[in-house]
């Protein structure tokens, strides 16, 4: 797998977000994806030092529209944490053009 397949979106939460002055990213990733890939990955595409790399399955939701039943889509979630030397990711763009 290539790293634009293994990252797929940041986690964008009150709790990631409060992460993120610890260096402490949080990304969805690919199901199948392993720690050393998710490192690599995060290395590669945004040039950052990676020490510490944490992982999470998360089942899907039971949801009801009516009298029918599913699940939402289950997911596997990553916490990236660099180094303190390493510089920050930038998830957001800093234009303020309205």
């Amino acid at each position: 797998m290539e790293a634009r397949d293994i990252i797929l979106r940041p986690v964008v939460t009150e709790a990631s977000m409060a992460g993120m002055d610890n260096k402490r990213y949080t990304f969805d990733v690919d199901l199948r994806a392993t720690k050393t890939q998710v490192k690599n990955a995060v290395e590669e595409i945004f040039g950052v030092k990676v020490v510490k790399v944490n992982i999470m399955n998360v089942k899907g939701k039971l949801k009801r529209q009516g009298r029918y039943e599913g699940y939402t889509k289950r997911r596997r979630k990553a916490i990236v944490t660099l180094s303190a030397d390493s510089n920050e990711i930038k998830l957001f763009n800093d234009n303020n053009e309205n």
